[in-house]
């Protein structure tokens, strides 16, 4: 996804949150509240922001406990029967996600080999496979690795096996 929310994406997103947005200036704002205080969060979102010398796509979460970033999204993947959505940025082979849920709740992925989220899940012990599968969703969006490893390497690096 180029540079810059588009109206069209901000809608997507009232319909999944099921609330208005609150434009704030250049930036949009929603405000996500359950009955629990504990699951209520503010996603700002501040397309084609100044990010230091260059210009970027910024996503911003504050919660009761908490405030997290994103720079540089790249993407985002809207899943209506998991009721989230997942905002992503890659750099070099790595991927950052910001996971935010229609009910308020919110998860960070961050500095994510990239062969996790299309590898074998089952390969990998607990503590790792959470974040392979959350940012799995986000394979479909992501550009292809320009030239894969050739031979048996392939193979393994397709099925997301370090050598």
């Amino acid at each position: 996804m180029p540079s810059g929310f588009k109206t069209s994406d901000i809608r997507k997103l009232e319909k999944l949150f099921g609330v208005a947005v609150k434009p704030m200036g250049p930036n949009f704002r929603f405000e996500i509240a359950m009955n629990d205080p504990a699951r209520k969060l503010a996603l700002e979102i501040y397309p084609h922001t100044r990010i230091g010398a260059t210009r970027g796509d910024l996503i911003s979460v504050y919660t009761v406990n908490a405030h997290l970033q994103l720079h540089f999204c790249s993407g985002y993947v809207i899943s209506d029967v998991l009721g989230e959505v997942t905002f992503v940025g890659e750099r070099d082979g790595r991927l950052s996600g910001l996971i935010i849920e229609k009910q308020g709740g919110c998860s960070l992925f961050a500095n994510v080999d990239r062969s996790l989220v299309s590898g074998d899940f089952t390969r990998l012990g607990p503590e790792v496979m959470l974040s392979g599968i959350a940012l799995s969703l986000t394979d479909t969006i992501l550009e292809t690795p320009k030239r894969p490893p050739a031979g048996k390497k392939a193979a393994r690096h397709r099925a997301g096996v370090r050598s």
